[in-house]
């Protein structure tokens, strides 16, 4: 699932090529992309609206419009792709073996704008306002925000009982950490995972913070090198492997203790970690 560094990627690359441009058409291919709204009715609100700037809040892409916002969520497979114009849409999209999977598009003043989720669990919204759009308005601070301070973190902490892995995970605490960066995070802290959120000390809180500015600046710098190519639908993040120390790496050497990573069940997902050095 795309993370905060990957979405941040992905609204950096888009921001310039839809900046100001005005969605001539809106075309709903699966309206499962568009629900629980019916396709109609994010049609209607989408349609004629200028795009005024391209955002981003947890996991969550924002195309801000000169009169409301649609929101997206990319869920576990989804993706953006870019068309030259609706005659390329409508050539390559769901078309046969060689098709593109395409759920919705905006046909914009210069080129077409896809999201795409082949497992249909990625979804497209309108909405007045940000005020209005409710998937916002339960989101906590933002991992890459100015008020994500050690003090800020400090505070949450202390309210909560929750493993402190599960709790990063929670997007009403923390928007826009996932399974692979809150393990990342933990592991350059030395935090073992299972450990009561409100039972770390103003030092650990101190190297947790730090932890995680640091693993989602180095994860966005990954995600741009090379940036995300939207006319390739094949195209996927490259490169973060090399600055992994825990996730996914199962029985390898700890790069600081030597010991063996380990891979335990924690609410349901897979937390990677070393046992031994992190405390």
């Amino acid at each position: 699932m795309p993370e905060l560094p990957e979405v941040e990627a992905v609204v950096q690359t888009l921001r310039p090529l839809v900046r100001g441009q005005r969605i001539q058409c809106v075309h709903v291919l699966h309206a499962i992309a568009t629900r629980p709204q019916s396709a109609q009715h994010f049609a209607k609100m989408a349609e004629r609206r200028r795009i005024v700037e391209v955002q981003r809040r947890g996991k969550y892409l924002l195309l801000m419009l000169d009169r409301g916002l649609i929101e997206m969520h990319f869920r576990l497979d989804g993706q953006l792709l870019w068309f030259s114009n609706a005659k390329e849409l409508l050539k390559r999209a769901n078309t046969g073996d060689d098709g593109v999977h395409v759920d919705v598009a905006l046909e914009l003043s210069k080129g077409v704008l896809g999201f795409a989720d082949g497992r249909h669990f990625g979804r497209v919204h309108a909405w007045e306002s940000a005020g209005a759009c409710a998937p916002l308005t339960a989101l906590g601070v933002d991992g890459r925000s100015r008020e994500f301070t050690a003090k800020e973190l400090r505070a949450r902490l202390s309210r909560s009982r929750r493993p402190v892995k599960e709790f990063l995970l929670d997007q009403t605490k923390i928007a826009g950490i996932g399974n692979i960066y809150s393990c990342e995070a933990l592991w350059r802290a030395r935090v073992d995972p299972r450990r009561r959120a409100n039972s770390l000390n103003s030092k650990q809180v101190e190297r947790l913070h730090k932890a995680i500015v640091s693993v989602l600046r180095r994860a966005l710098e990954c995600c741009l090198e090379p940036a995300p190519d939207f006319r390739d639908e094949t195209w996927w993040f490259q490169g973060l492997e090399r600055i992994l120390r825990a996730y996914q790496r199962e029985g390898l050497d700890c790069k600081r203790c030597r010991r063996a990573i380990q891979k335990i069940e924690q609410g349901g997902r897979s937390t990677y970690c070393c046992l031994h050095c992190q405390k």
